[in-house]
């Protein structure tokens, strides 16, 4: 494995990959940063993968809208978190989603009633690959702004630059 940094417009982001995929991207300081790597005992580097993976972030801050498919993803969590992950991939640039009509789209997808908007919300907080997998076009019931392990701050810019860069 190996890690770096990007100096993205709206902070830095470390960058996670072992030699197929891309295991992480979060936010310096964020909450959950690291996920349940050790990222001190990762050894600083570069990559095919984390430079692919800085080249789709040039990109999308570019305003280009690059393909998710684009970048081997692996994020290692558990099946239910998964399935939310999935979920969280087919919401357009610009875009939000519920976290109510993730579980909706949950249920469908398995046939009965799977987790709850609490349950969701848990795994869409620990989504270990900000922005590629864009846990933070996920609002609340009402449309607002709710939790983001990179910060509400970072959210609303990210969405911000969705919609008026289309």
């Amino acid at each position: 494995m190996l890690r770096t940094t990007y100096h993205s417009p709206i902070g830095k982001l470390i960058l996670l990959a072992d030699e197929h995929y891309l295991l992480g991207v979060w936010f310096k300081g964020q909450k959950y940063e690291g996920s349940h790597y050790d990222l001190n005992n990762i050894k600083v580097g570069v990559s095919p993968i984390l430079q692919c993976t800085s080249q789709w972030l040039n990109d999308y801050f570019a305003g280009h809208q690059p393909a998710i498919s684009d970048l081997p993803l692996a994020p290692r969590e558990t099946d239910f978190r998964n399935q939310v992950y999935k979920v969280l991939m087919t919401i357009p640039y610009g875009k939000t989603m519920t976290y109510q009509q993730i579980r909706q789209r949950l249920t469908v997808v398995n046939g009965r009633p799977t987790g709850s908007a609490r349950s969701v919300g848990g795994a869409v907080s620990h989504n270990p690959i900000s922005i590629i997998i864009p846990c933070h076009r996920v609002v609340g019931s009402d449309g607002s702004l709710t939790g983001y392990a990179g910060g509400l701050d970072r959210k609303k810019a990210l969405l911000t630059f969705e919609t008026t860069s289309k």
